[in-house]
């Protein structure tokens, strides 16, 4: 290659080096870097010339031309010669102090040359800039920032030097005067001396290991001295800074006495820059350095600094640190630095200091303290061993410290302090209490707080549970220090959240210890007199096992604690404990919160408890655990149900004890001390005196009457009094936990000691209680509390009563009494919503008072049903929060309420199933279910909800607890069935599903009254269940079925007398609250009368009348069709008379007009004589006319005739009747013509105007004949025909006119596939309308036929020859699109049928030949289809056919290649490539392969991936006959269609095989290459100019005479200004080949 030529092109990449796009730039820059790496003398020399001719060059791209020329001295240093080194030193000096202002880019790019060059040739730098740093005169800013980076690239070349440069520098400081100066001279001093001491750290590896620190003292010391004493008060922050960093760095290398002598005034000085700036890293950096020397040398003075430095210092470390601005952590961690310095020389004073500052209350100062003493605590070990006890005493203040900021301090420094044997000392159990403090903090509730430092309550949680468990795990002496004493943190309730990590760390202690078998395993809980006892710490870990998931889960680690302790709580328990406990530990990890069954896990540990109690045998021991149980109850005052649970707890154990007089004395204090206010605690002092009763009855009753009339109820007599006295709250209360204690003894006692005493001592105390006398005067309680109770306590005797009556008659003379009280209670309810149990207690109370003797007479039933069942319907839903009505009253959360509601509708129904009774008659269950029926036909989703379920409880109710008499009739049937059945269809699916429940039952009912056995199963009433599964689909077809097979089976279950009854509820359904209910009663009722129909004869005319009323009243378009058909099925029809009648109404048809229509597609006679009828008129008719747009416009637009559109519609509207599918089906070829014919003529036509508004009717009217088509398919059943037209969407594009074609195609192809022996008639009858005048039929029927070609069906079904002679006629058509799809469709017999090609071969070449020389071809579109169908055609063709038209057709598709179509490059590249079958071994097609070669390498990158794709596959056929071994291998290996491609890779590589197998061809390659620099696509010429640099780069030198280099060269330099950045990159990239 030609010097010119690279200089060319380095000029080139020299002008461009400031291209506006980056990425180019960088392109520009690698490509120079590589010229300049080949040849670093004549690129830096075109560098230097470029500059120096350019002096006006901007600044931006002198830069990058300076750049350059350092990155390519860095990379070959060793290749340049010595007189270009000392030339481009010049230059770079030149540059860098040409402009006397400082011009920061510029003249740092040229220092950097100068610093690059430095780190090989440093005399010849030197010497450079030493002519420049001259005595007496300041030299240039970068000369100095020069010499400053030099020293800190080349240490050991700059060092010599440095001495005579500072004794140069020295005076120049005394004249500097602007900062930049001064600012420049304090950072060179800086790196200076940073070098001298990195020189004299390592003088084992430096060049001259003479050099001493005394070489440079004096020196430094004058520039120390001007520094510090003028620069340092500079008021520039930034000149101060960098004086404030060379000053310390100076400090190590100062003589000791001059050190010594400034440090009474260094200190303070640097100290006092910590006001004047913000940035304290480089402050802190200096003091840290200054410190260091001063130590090291053992300074006096510096004790004097000691305060001042000490004060600033705390100050630095208790500044907040930002770990997302870095210099504020590397300044705390070098203030840490300076701390760990001045420990060494002033340990105690520092460590006061250090203690005395944790004394002070403020935030920030606390922080700073405590992170020092944890620094030193770690890293100055020895030296704090005097102080250990020092320091506990003085950490207890922060640990009082309120801040969450100071607390994860303090554990960060407790844990330090862990690890070096300070919790071992006398106060290290405060730490421990400290850390267990912060393990049970709640959680934080507040809004998070903006300060991004701030600590949740949770994070130092989270921190000290941690911490508890390495020192638990980790510090192994630590061990005797929490065990046992961490025990003492278990009972205690301000430390329940830390439950958790406290069991952790002693189950992880006590397995240590006992697998050890150490003494200190067993507790002697009298020495350790602050451990709680075992009873009380068994007490708080059983209660804590009952509620598992609660203070972050304490249940299991709970009980593995005392699985632990076993022995140490009792030496008898150990076998069970490790017997039952596993289980239990093993419940709970299989349970969620979610799905754990509260309720059995209580009676698992209560079982438990009652087992350890059985275990222990030892009555004092379990009177001490019941006394401990007792007084530890008030430490659950804020838990009330882990208080109700240890009341349960402490009933289990009285039941156990044998201590009569120890029994009675823990009730009197259960009841004394009980918070009588709380609901849960009444009840679980009730509870705790109901389960003692179990074992001590007549003293529990004698405590309850004794209690009764202690002091504890004694107040005024005055009525006054009564009202004013404050404490009458508080006696109701504790009246109220009497009422409960004694319904709770009624349960729990033995069933043959309570019957006899239920009325005296049982109700007549609860009476007594309840009802207050005033002078005499009878005052009934309004408190809710004592109404609650009662009701409770009137259940549980009634319920006690039942379990005993079992045994023994009892009449219950008190029961109506019992009864309207408690209804008073559920009167007196607000109506808006469920604020309280009163509901639920009292229907729960009254299903168990009902079946006591003596029975309620029917009016009594009959009003408590009404309240009952009215109040709990009426209520809203349970996602409404009813107002409250008093400010006092407890609203009810969302959960709760649902918990409540669900409680209330089961009370509910089991007061309805009481009421039925246990032989219930159909006459009890209508009294019953009146009450019912009215919510069933609610509005409202709820209470229809509740109906049905009520409903559904009380049939099975009946069902399960029927006697059938005398062969009785179950005559409510019908009625019940005719109100049911239509909720099949209700839209609450749960409505649905309970509503088959119901007829299900109700059918088996009716079985069971005729006589059949209990466990008989009829086959078609179990059909039933199936059909719920279907009703979870809400869709109308599913539910239509379902309720077609409800039917079926109640029809034949009926008895005949019941027909009339259900038939007209059924009318009545017809107009239900819900649009799908009274669907599901038409379908009911019509399946009805279709099966059983034939016995209503007498009552049809009034069936009529009632049907004509409920019609006014439908609105329901499903349930007007359905009572249509009704009527339409018994109308006499007049076919031509109707058909006229319905064509002639105004289109669009209403939906009477179509129900009709529909309707008379029922029966398939009529239906046949209606689809010939309307096929004749369509095709004699005019399907369209033309009518002018208007006078001023002229053009015409196609309006459709009304009769042929009416007929049209009708058919649509016929053949959506299911019942014309044998019609449609027998006439279908005839009918899928007719409509496709139709649908040609429809498409782009408009709707004919309606006479009476002149307006164009609302109507598609192509979308009517497409969907009568579509609607066809269905009745022929081609589903799969219709599911791919869908998926394609096949049906909007065949109704437009732009998308019409594709449409058809899409028909003509799902046909072939899934209808093919449909097609012979279908093709016979639309052969006559290929010759029809109409365009529109011509194009669609070529289409379709175009089509069918394109698959083997025509060929097998024997029609092929009718198609081909059809295509052929059409070549000629005078239809521009018409000839198109005759082209389309000879080429796809290639796909259709490759058999017949040859037969056909002459007639398809001369087709597709005259095709690509279409003239009359404006969109280029039958070319395409020629070349694309010429394609598919030469796979098949034999040799002999084309052998002598490759080359003539090769030289017709070339000018297509770079055709501006993507369509058509993408048929001519993919044609050229299947022609390559016929051209191998000919050595003029091998010829015409090379002549598009660079054609087809260059469009590999061609923006259109189809393009690059058909490349791929033409240039992989083609590589055989490349003549290259290699270049076939490749194109074979790598061009395929589906794998991405390494363009530059892969071009990189074919250019070498090109140049090593084609060589006399390169002059070509190149030059058809040069041709693509001019490319209308930025891809290919991108790509072209990787082709040219890779040629160029793989080429050897022998063959540069092959290449007109001086055109590549222009070529590429007109590149390199390409518009596109991308090609101007790849230019770049291609020059950087040019070596």
């Amino acid at each position: 290659m030609g010097e010119t030529d690279v200089e060319q092109v380095t000029l080139a990449l020299l002008d461009a080096a400031n291209d506006k796009d980056f990425e180019v730039q960088a392109q520009v820059r690698k490509s120079m870097l590589t010229l300049g790496n080949e040849q670093p003398d004549r690129v830096l020399a075109m560098c230097q010339d470029y500059l120096l001719k350019h002096p006006k060059l901007v600044v931006s791209h002198r830069v990058v031309i300076l750049q350059t020329i350092e990155l390519i001295v860095g990379s070959r240093i060793d290749a340049i010669s010595s007189p270009r080194i000392k030339s481009i030193i010049s230059l770079a000096s030149d540059e860098m102090t040409r402009s006397k202002e400082v011009v920061p880019d510029w003249q740092q790019a040229a220092s950097n040359i100068l610093v690059a060059v430095g780190n090989k040739h440093i005399n010849d730098i030197m010497e450079e800039i030493l002519s420049k740093f001259q005595p007496g005169v300041l030299p240039h800013f970068f000369v100095v920032q020069t010499l400053a980076n030099l020293s800190d690239s080349n240490v050991y070349g700059m060092v010599p030097f440095l001495n005579a440069i500072l004794g140069t520098m020295l005076p120049m400081l005394s004249l500097t005067k602007q900062d930049n100066m001064k600012w420049v001279f304090s950072s060179a001093l800086c790196h200076f001396s940073d070098s001298i001491s990195e020189y004299l750290a390592n003088l084992d590896k430096a060049p001259d290991p003479t050099v001493r620190q005394d070489t440079f003292s004096s020196e430094i010391c004058a520039a120390f001295d001007i520094l510090f004493n003028n620069w340092l008060q500079s008021r520039e922050s930034k000149l101060r800074l960098t004086v404030a960093e060379a000053v310390g760095s100076m400090s190590h290398l100062m003589a000791s006495d001059k050190l010594e002598e400034h440090i009474p005034k260094l200190i303070p000085a640097i100290l006092s820059l910590y006001k004047k700036t913000n940035e304290h890293y480089i402050i802190s950096k200096s003091l840290c350095h200054v410190l260091d020397a001063s130590v090291n040398m053992g300074s006096r003075v510096l004790e004097t600094q000691l305060d001042s430095l000490l004060f600033a210092l705390h100050q630095q470390v208790s500044t907040s640190m930002d770990y997302s601005n870095p210099p504020t952590v590397k300044n705390h961690n070098e203030v840490l630095r300076c701390f760990s310095l001045l420990a060494k020389a002033f340990p105690d004073r520092l460590v006061m200091l250090v203690l005395q500052r944790l004394e002070n209350s403020n935030e920030r100062s606390r922080l700073g303290s405590l992170a020092v003493l944890r620094h030193l605590i770690n890293s100055s070990t020895s030296m704090m061993e005097s102080k250990k006890l020092l320091i506990l005493a003085s950490i207890r203040q922060p640990m009082a410290d309120h801040s969450n900021k100071v607390k994860k301090r303090v554990v960060q420094v407790i844990s330090a302090m862990a690890h070096h044997g300070y919790l071992e000392l006398d106060g290290g159990e405060l730490l421990v209490r400290f850390l267990v403090q912060h393990c049970a903090l709640p959680d934080t509730y507040q809004k998070a707080a903006a300060d991004p430092e701030e600590v949740t309550n949770e994070s130092l949680r989270t921190m000290c549970d941690s911490t508890l468990h390495l020192l638990t795990t980790t510090v192994g002496r630590l061990a005797d220090v929490l065990w046992p004493k961490l025990l003492y943190y278990i009972s205690p309730a301000q430390y329940s959240n830390a439950t958790t990590p406290l069991c952790k760390s002693l189950i992880v202690l006590g397995n240590k210890k006992k697998d050890n078998k150490e003494a200190s395993f067993n507790i002697d809980f009298s020495q350790e007199v602050n451990l709680p006892s075992p009873q009380t710490l068994m007490v708080k870990l059983l209660v804590n096992a009952a509620f598992p998931f609660n203070s972050r889960g304490h249940g299991a680690p709970s009980l593995s604690l005392l699985q632990i302790l076993s022995v140490n709580i009792h030496l008898n328990i150990e076998a069970v404990w490790d017997q039952e406990i596993p289980p239990l530990l093993t419940l709970l990890e299989e349970s969620t919160a979610e799905s754990f069954d509260k309720i059995s896990w209580d009676e698992s540990l209560l079982k438990f408890l009652s087992k350890t109690l059985a275990a222990v045998d030892d009555d004092k021991w379990l009177c001490q655990f019941a006394a401990e149980a007792t007084t530890y109850l008030s430490t659950y005052n804020n838990a009330l149900e882990e208080k109700s649970f240890l009341y349960r707890c402490i009933g289990v154990t009285l039941q156990h004890s044998f201590n009569k007089d120890f029994v009675k004395k823990q009730l009197q204090e259960i009841l004394l001390t009980a918070r009588h206010n709380d609901a849960l605690e009444r009840q679980g002092v009730a509870l705790a005196i109901g389960l003692c009763a179990n074992s001590h009855l007549e003293g529990t009753l004698a405590k309850l009457d004794e209690f009764g009339k202690s002091d504890a109820f004694k107040k005024s007599q005055s009525i006054f009094n009564l009202l004013k006295d404050r404490n009458d709250v508080e006696v109701e209360k504790v009246k109220s936990t009497l009422i409960l204690c004694y319904g709770q003894v009624a349960v729990h006692a033995p069933p043959e000691k309570i019957l006899n005493r239920i009325d005296q001592d049982i109700l007549g105390c609860i009476s007594k209680h309840f009802n207050t006398k005033v002078l005499g005067i009878k005052v009934e309680t309004k408190d809710l509390t004592m109404k609650l109770s009662l009701i409770q306590s009137v259940g549980l005797v009634a319920k006690a009563i039942s379990a005993c009556v079992k045994k023994q008659g009892y009449v219950f003379s008190r029961k109506q009494e019992l009864i309207a009280l408690i209804q008073e209670f559920i009167k007196a309810e607000p109506a808006d919503g469920l604020r309280t149990s009163v509901r639920h207690l009292v229907m729960r109370t009254c299903a168990h008072l009902i079946p006591l003797d003596p029975a309620l007479s029917e009016n009594e039933t009959f009003d408590l049903l009404k309240v009952c069942v009215s109040s709990v319907f009426s209520l809203p839903p349970e996602t409404h929060t009813p107002e409250k009505i008093t400010k006092d009253e407890e609203v009810l959360d969302l959960k709760q309420r649902k918990a409540l509601y669900k409680d209330t509708l089961s009370s509910l129904h089991d007061l309805l199933s009481s009421v039925l009774g246990k032989e219930p008659t159909p006459d009890a269950l209508q009294s019953v279910f009146k009450h019912v029926e009215c919510g069933l036909s609610s509005t409202l989703d709820h209470e229809r909800e509740r109906a049905i379920s009520a409903t559904a409880h009380l049939l099975n109710h009946y069902l399960d607890n029927m006697t059938v008499k005398n062969m009785m009739s179950f005559h409510n049937l019908g009625a019940l069935l005719g109100r049911l059945s239509p909720r099949c269809s209700d839209p609450q699916l749960v409505v649905r599903a309970t509503a088959i429940d119901c007829v299900y039952i109700l059918l088996y009912i009716q079985l069971r009254y005729e006589g059949f056995a209990l466990d008989y199963k009829d086959g078609a009433v179990e059909g039933l269940l199936p059909l719920k599964s279907q009703l979870e689909n809400p869709d109308h077809s599913v539910l239509y079925k379902t309720c077609f097979e409800l039917t079926k089976v109640m029809s034949k279950r009926l008895p005949q007398q019941q027909m009339t009854t259900l038939v007209f509820m059924l009318f009545e359904g017809l107009v239900d609250s819900q649009t799908n209910c009274c669907r599901a009663s038409s379908v009911i009722l019509n399946t009805l009368l279709k099966n059983r129909g034939g016995g209503l004869q007498e009552m049809v005319p009034e069936m009529l009348e009632v049907l004509r009323v409920r019609l006014q009243s439908i609105t329901e378009d499903q349930v007007r069709v359905a009572v249509g058909q009704t009527v339409l099925i018994m109308a006499s029809q007049h076919l031509q008379t109707v058909l006229n009648t319905l064509a002639n109404q105004p289109l669009p048809y209403d939906s009477w007009t179509s129900e009709m229509w529909m309707a008379l597609g029922a029966d398939p006679i009529v239906a046949d004589q209606i689809i010939e009828i309307v096929m004749e008129k369509l095709a004699v008719m005019a399907p369209y006319v033309d009518k002018k747009e208007s006078m001023i416009r002229g053009g015409t637009t196609k309006v459709a005739t009304n009769k042929p559109l009416a007929m049209t519609c009708g058919l649509k509207e016929l053949l959506l009747n299911g019942q014309s599918q044998e019609p449609a089906l027998s006439k279908f070829p005839q009918l899928f013509s007719c409509l496709i014919v139709r649908l040609a003529s429809s498409v782009g036509v408009s709707a004919p105007k309606d006479n009476a508004t002149k307006r164009s009717a609302a109507i598609h009217v192509a979308g009517v004949a497409a969907d009568a088509l579509r609607i066809l398919l269905a009745r022929a059943q081609l589903d799969e025909v219709l599911k791919r037209l869908d998926e394609e969407k096949a049906w909007d594009a065949i109704r437009e006119l732009n998308t019409h074609v594709t449409g058809v195609t899409l028909l003509a192809r799902a046909m072939a596939k899934h209808a093919g022996p449909r097609l012979p008639a279908i093709v016979e009858c639309l052969c006559p309308s290929l010759n029809n005048i109409y365009e529109c039929q011509r194009i669609t029927v070529t289409a379709f036929f175009s089509e069918l070609l394109n698959h083997h069906v025509a060929t097998e079904l024997m029609f092929i020859d009718v198609l081909m002679n059809n295509m052929m006629e059409r070549i000629a058509d005078p239809c521009c699109t018409v000839r198109m799809l005759a082209v389309r469709g000879l080429g796809n017999i290639a796909v259709g049928s490759p058999e017949k090609v040859n037969k056909y071969a002459k007639e398809l070449l001369a087709a597709m030949s005259s095709g690509m020389e279409e003239k009359d071809d404006p969109g280029k579109l039958i070319i395409l289809e020629a070349m694309s169908g010429l394609s598919k055609v030469l796979l098949y063709l034999d040799k002999k056919n084309v052998h002598l038209l490759v080359v003539y057709i090769f030289m017709k598709i070339k000018p297509f290649l770079e055709s501006d179509n993507d369509d058509i490059r993408c048929a001519s590249i993919h044609l050229m490539g299947k022609l390559s079958k016929f051209g191998s071994g000919e050595p003029i097609f091998k010829d015409q392969i090379h002549n598009v070669l660079v054609s087809l390498l260059l469009h590999l990158v061609d923006p259109n991936a189809h393009v690059v794709k058909a490349c791929k596959y033409a240039m992989r056929v083609c590589a055989p006959m490349v003549g290259s071994e290699q270049i076939t291998a490749m194109f074979q290996n790598h061009l395929h269609e589906d794998k991405s491609l390494h363009y530059g890779e892969f071009i990189n590589d074919l250019t070498k095989y090109l140049i090593q197998d084609f060589p006399g061809m390169l002059n070509f390659y190149h030059i058809s290459v040069l041709q693509f620099f001019k490319s209308n696509w930025s891809e290919v010429r991108a790509g072209a100019a990787m082709f040219i640099g890779f040629l160029l780069g793989n080429l050897p030198d022998e063959h540069y005479a092959h290449l007109n280099m001086g055109t590549i060269t222009q070529g590429l330099v007109m590149l390199l200004q390409d518009p596109d950045p991308v090609v101007r990159g790849k230019a770049a990239e291609a020059m950087g080949r040019f070596h």
